[in-house]
């Protein structure tokens, strides 16, 4: 039975909980308001109703921002990303966690050295580094390069999920028959699905949002991710800030749609991901 105290509390907590989710939600919410305004309503103030809706604003957007090629370019390469990322992390994390091989310990130390460097950091020799291998301006090269900087942090998820596995799953699959690979894909890569999850959803964000690595890669308009479309409409001589918001939200859309089913599998992957690592 609830006391007066206990009850007063989970109010409280409640109140906290419910005025925290309205200033998370109040820039998106602004976002689609402000979307459907015009120029000067927008400028006059903050108003949640638009008093008539421009829906012309998105029409605008899409054509002028050129979504039409930025984003299928954009789903592209998240997709990409996340295939490669999620096979190549997984054999991986599980190698680190389950094969005793020489040099095991420093390869972890490499994998933490890596993250502490941000890409940024490194544009120059991946630039030289693409141009030198005839990756540069093309698809593969970004992806690629994407790849390599999505796998250090993901390899150490992967590897927690695996390390909290019982050794016996895999010694009652060897005693059944079972192969090295088919104890990993067979036994091991099902249990690890929230893990993989997350990982799934880390990069599909980071690639979609990813903007820089862009302009470092590609020369050729036709090859931009859906953020070169948002800059279209940045101009300090003609101010476009209406249409810039409807290009923001078809830009930003898909990753609420995603995030809004998968919140759940990133909570429990992260969680359960930096257990024993």
């Amino acid at each position: 039975m609830l006391t007066a105290s206990t009850a007063g509390g989970r109010v409280a907590l409640h109140g906290v909980l419910v005025v925290t989710a309205v200033l998370a939600l109040f820039p998106i919410v602004w976002l689609v308001t402000g979307s459907l305004q015009t120029i000067r309503e927008l400028y006059d103030g903050i108003h949640i109703v638009p008093a008539s809706p421009q829906w012309q604003n998105y029409a605008i957007a899409w054509e002028r921002g050129n979504l039409r090629t930025y984003l299928p370019n954009s789903l592209t390469y998240a997709t990409s990303v996340v295939v490669c990322v999620v096979m190549a992390s997984s054999m991986a994390g599980y190698a680190l966690a389950r094969i005793a091989f020489p040099g095991r310990n420093v390869l972890m130390v490499v994998l933490l050295a890596i993250l502490i460097v941000p890409i940024p950091a490194s544009f120059i020799a991946i630039y030289k580094l693409l141009v030198g291998i005839g990756l540069a301006d093309t698809r593969l090269g970004y992806v690629a390069v994407l790849t390599a900087g999505g796998l250090p942090v993901s390899i150490f998820i992967m590897r927690g999920f695996f390390v909290r596995q019982p050794r016996e799953l895999e010694e009652a699959a060897a005693l059944d028959g079972c192969s090295a690979f088919d104890i990993f894909w067979r036994v091991m890569l099902p249990l690890a699905r929230p893990g993989l999850a997350a990982v799934a959803i880390i990069q599909f964000l980071h690639t979609w949002n990813e903007y820089v690595l862009a302009l470092v890669s590609f020369n050729s308009e036709a090859l931009m991710p859906v953020q070169r479309g948002l800059t279209k409409f940045v101009s300090s001589e003609t101010p476009e800030q209406n249409v810039l918001l409807a290009a923001t939200v078809l830009a930003v859309l898909p990753l609420i749609v995603l995030y809004s089913f998968a919140q759940r599998s990133i909570a429990q992957g992260l969680m359960d991901g930096a257990l024993k690592n």
